[in-house]
């Protein structure tokens, strides 16, 4: 799966990192993918549960 994130979109709410820690950080009041291309189903759940719908999964 790719992922695709808009930074600039980003609100910081962290909900991405609550849900897939395994490939979602915090960094500068921002969430950031450690990987941008990554097989964990979690990458699902964190575009889902975000509440700018910043995050895109292109499988």
């Amino acid at each position: 799966m790719k992922i695709e994130y808009d930074k600039e979109k980003c609100i910081g709410c962290g909900a991405c990192v609550a849900v897939c820690p395994d490939n979602w950080e915090m960094k500068d009041i921002k969430a950031h993918p450690k990987k941008t291309e990554s097989d964990l189903d979690c990458n699902k759940e964190a575009a889902s549960a975000c509440p700018v719908q910043c995050i895109h999964i292109k499988e």
